[in-house]
């Protein structure tokens, strides 16, 4: 509850005590007596003034990418008369805010803000807040926490693309035609299954659960051509930590373009590809935000694992830093589920090992680290024109 100051005061005092112990100067006591009795005065005035708020905050925008700044307005509502204060809010790894405020009535409400810059990706947590209120010579203080903690996501930063894969005719999963769509969502009747505790009655399938003696129910999905695999290799082997970043940049950057154009793309960064929910973009993004580099991620088997789920669609993006057998044994396991696969490389030149890719059919779009994705990506696709050709 003393501060510094108040610490250096009592300091003072007890020297000023002891020359006057010395020396009998009477001026030497009374100054150390004055500094004593300033110390308890101001401890019992904060004592007195502790702090009875609660504090709120509202941050926008909503959807923050690397490089935008975050305004993040407090609002503090009183519940007694309040001294001036000092709030100080942190962001974890990103700063402090520390900023003063007027004397509050009871039940009243004060206000105020703070900007962030958002850099560099991920996420942070937003407080709790402190209030302090000290004596008018700051020998004394008192701290209140309150607030709770609020998320701040940074997405990655993106670049915008121009330009879709064409995927019309046939699923490569299944031997039987599709109709064409466009990538605009919508559902296809697509199989039957078992009825679930839960199950919309509406979607039962009458004749077929009449002649198999239970109710069956029409599973309904996204058409195949609207379905897209984003695949960030997050291999520490194959990335520098500049290399990697771009990376990101660029799966945040081909994800913001498919949702954009109704799309719906899965993620995949070293984990389990499930449904996404009811916010598929922000969980995409967030997971990209937080998204690190693995030590002992073995590509191989995790999509293997990750391909028993029975994802399938129209293209196939494979983001990485650097090509070897493990990228190109995905690709050959990968590339025969969906109708068409374009690979993102970050490199300074041409990899030797693309040319299996090529003769593959995947479109190629390399770029250095100072070099857009947005180019390479509208070269890669050819405006649509992609080969229809099997990998491997």
């Amino acid at each position: 509850m003393i501060t510094t100051r108040g610490w250096a005061a009592l300091g003072a005092a007890a020297a000023l005590v002891l020359l006057y112990a010395g020396f009998g100067e009477p001026e030497l006591f009374a100054g150390g007596v004055f500094l004593v009795g300033s110390v308890t005065a101001g401890t019992l005035i904060v004592r007195r003034s502790r702090p009875d708020a609660d504090l709120t905050r509202q941050i926008t925008p909503l959807r923050l990418h690397e490089g935008d700044r975050a305004r993040v307005e407090i609002r503090i509502f009183a519940r007694r008369p309040l001294r001036p204060l000092i709030i100080e809010d942190e962001v974890s790894k990103l700063g402090r805010a520390r900023f003063a405020t007027s004397r509050a009535a009871r039940n009243t409400t004060v206000s105020a803000h703070y900007e962030i810059v958002c850099r560099p990706r991920g996420v942070y947590q937003i407080g709790p807040a402190e209030l302090i209120i000290s004596d008018p010579l700051d020998l004394a203080a008192v701290r209140a926490t309150t607030g709770g903690i609020d998320r701040l996501v940074v997405y990655p930063a993106i670049e915008p693309l121009s330009g879709l894969p064409a995927t019309r005719g046939h699923d490569p999963s299944v031997q039987s035609a599709h109709p064409s769509h466009a990538p605009s969502g919508g559902d296809d009747f697509f199989t039957l299954r078992e009825y679930r505790q839960g199950d919309d009655l509406r979607r039962v399938h009458w004749p077929s659960s009449a002649k198999r003696d239970e109710l069956m129910i029409r599973q309904l999905e996204i058409p195949w051509q609207s379905r897209a695999l984003v695949l960030l290799d997050t291999r520490a082997k194959t990335h520098t930590p500049e290399s990697f970043e771009h990376a990101v940049k660029g799966a945040a950057s081909v994800l913001h373009h498919f949702f954009g154009a109704g799309y719906v793309p899965q993620l995949w960064v070293g984990d389990t590809v499930r449904p996404s929910g009811s916010a598929p973009y922000e969980l995409a993004m967030e997971k990209l935000a937080a998204v690190q580099p693995m030590e002992s991620l073995d590509l191989r088997h995790a999509v293997l694992r990750m391909r028993r789920y029975g994802h399938t669609g129209g293209a196939l993006v494979l983001i990485t830093g650097a090509l070897d057998e493990d990228t190109l044994a995905v690709y050959q396991t990968l590339g025969r589920d969906y109708g068409k696969t374009v690979l993102m490389v970050v490199a300074d030149e041409e990899p030797q090992f693309l040319v299996p890719y090529k003769l593959g059919g995947a479109a190629a779009a390399v770029v250095g680290l100072d070099d857009s994705w947005a180019g390479a990506w509208t070269e890669a696709i050819g405006a649509g024109r992609w080969s229809s050709a099997s990998p491997g």
